[in-house]
């Protein structure tokens, strides 16, 4: 159960607000939007912000949606996993893979399952999400994915933005849709 009631689905107002969540969202307001809108001013930063992240970056969809689950799985923030792995599968993510992320620090070893490139992403967001600090050895590893500082800083965006989501859905007690 959610901790403080959703605002109903049906909202119009404020329109300029809710019109905006309801164009990026395909028309409708999800749970984590129904939280948010208790807050309008920041229900909007937030669909601008996530907006971006969901659909305005180079980084990859696979890499961008590998950071959004393994955020939530390492957070307990099983929404965003519910959100985002099919999204991830889309991306062309393996079931093998999928059920692997479910345990970060297991599959960011699996050499069998995951190339360099995806061991090393998955080290990045599990430090950030962890430690917040990124060792250099790890940083190291991620940049020679990422040697373009623009798709770089994007991962780094998306995992610490989706830290802020799952933070939100966790404490707010936003359950699956």
């Amino acid at each position: 159960m959610p901790r403080m009631p959703y605002i109903p689905a049906d909202l119009a107002e404020p329109k300029a607000i809710v019109d905006a969540i309801r164009e990026r969202r395909g028309g409708r307001l999800g749970e984590l939007d129904r939280i948010l809108l208790h807050s309008p001013n920041v229900a909007m930063g937030w669909n601008t912000m996530f907006g971006a992240i969901r659909s305005g970056m180079t980084l990859s969809p696979k890499f961008r949606e590998m950071a959004m689950c393994i955020v939530g799985v390492m957070n307990g923030a099983e929404y965003e996993w519910v959100q985002h792995a099919p999204l991830l599968e889309q991306a062309g993510a393996t079931p093998a893979q999928m059920k692997a992320l479910r345990d970060p620090d297991s599959a960011m070893k699996d050499t069998a399952l995951f190339d360099a490139s995806e061991r090393a992403v998955i080290a990045l967001v599990v430090e950030m999400t962890r430690h917040v600090k990124v060792s250099d050895a790890t940083y190291a590893a991620a940049r020679a994915v990422f040697p373009n500082d623009q798709q770089m800083f994007e991962l780094i965006a998306t995992t610490a933005g989706y830290n802020m989501v799952s933070r939100v859905l966790v404490a707010a007690g936003v359950e699956p849709e």
